[in-house]
């Protein structure tokens, strides 16, 4: 018998980020690519980018909530 691994699988993130995250994500991962001209070859670059864009404005916005900043 062989164990099943509990590392994570290609699917199992997802559950980590809600959808509307995911989403923005994409979203900003495909500008980026079309920004590039539609260069293939960078899908994990224009992720990591869309990642740091999106979830850091997100902490911003939460720490700015918590210091109870008015925008």
């Amino acid at each position: 018998m062989t164990a099943k691994s509990k590392s994570l699988g290609p699917r199992s993130w997802k559950r980590a980020l809600p959808s509307d995250t995911e989403g923005r994500l994409r979203r900003r991962a495909y500008e980026l690519y079309e920004q590039r001209g539609r260069t293939d070859g960078f899908a994990l670059d224009d992720w990591l980018q869309a990642e740091c864009e999106t979830l850091g404005a997100q902490k911003q916005r939460r720490v700015k909530a918590a210091r109870g900043s008015q925008c």
